[in-house]
């Protein structure tokens, strides 16, 4: 991701947060952007489980 694409995503973030907001508002919007942008690049990456492979994993049911 470029830097002005980052900055500009960012101050969208900043934008969007309420008037009330607090720093950990901020963090934990910045976390989630952060963790859902990861799990598409796995995914993007082919680094999946299917859900038997979990259950199986974890001896779970079917």
């Amino acid at each position: 991701m470029s830097v002005n694409n980052l900055k500009s995503q960012a101050h969208e973030l900043v934008e969007n947060l309420p008037a009330n907001a607090t720093w950990d508002d901020l963090m934990y919007e910045i976390y989630v952007r952060q963790s859902i942008e990861a799990g598409l690049q796995d995914a993007d990456e082919g680094r999946l489980h299917s859900v038997e492979e979990v259950r199986a994993r974890f001896g779970l049911e079917p």
